[in-house]
């Protein structure tokens, strides 16, 4: 048995339209949403009760990489630790490829991104951040260097 594709990443957020806004501006096109989302088989599948949930599909231009935007209305939604380090255990951080570092660290910090760190540089490779996002998501963005 072989898996076919990797279809989406899951992040739980506590504002859509600012997510939206947000990968919308790092460069990832919308593709549809549901709202809301609710029934029997929502509480099978996540293993809770009543839940209604919001959610926003946004993929990377290419089509190859896609997030799912969840919003709960119910149950509301637990916070993980504020600002967890990097070294945190579990999913912590998405990678993105961009052509101009600068440029988009700016127009992300514009819709609430920070900088974890500094931006840094590995060898004559690739110029590299992490930015903290919505819903506390780190966004890591790379650029290559040119030769």
């Amino acid at each position: 048995m072989t898996i076919t594709r990797m279809d989406h990443v899951g992040v739980v957020v506590d504002d859509l339209e600012a997510a939206i806004a947000f990968f919308v501006e790092l460069g990832m096109e919308r593709q549809g949403e549901a709202m809301p989302v609710a029934g029997r088989w929502v509480d099978q599948v996540v293993g809770l009760d009543d839940v209604q949930v919001d959610i926003a599909f946004v993929a990377t231009p290419d089509g190859h990489g896609r997030l799912e935007l969840t919003r709960f209305r119910q149950p509301v939604a637990r916070t993980a630790e504020p600002g967890a380090p990097a070294n945190t255990q579990g999913l912590r951080r998405l990678m993105f490829l961009v052509d101009d570092l600068d440029d988009t660290v700016a127009r992300l910090r514009a819709h609430g991104g920070e900088l974890v760190g500094e931006v840094g540089r590995f060898e004559d490779v690739y110029r590299l951040c992490y930015l903290r996002g919505p819903g506390g998501v780190i966004v890591a963005l790379s650029e290559e260097v040119a030769a």
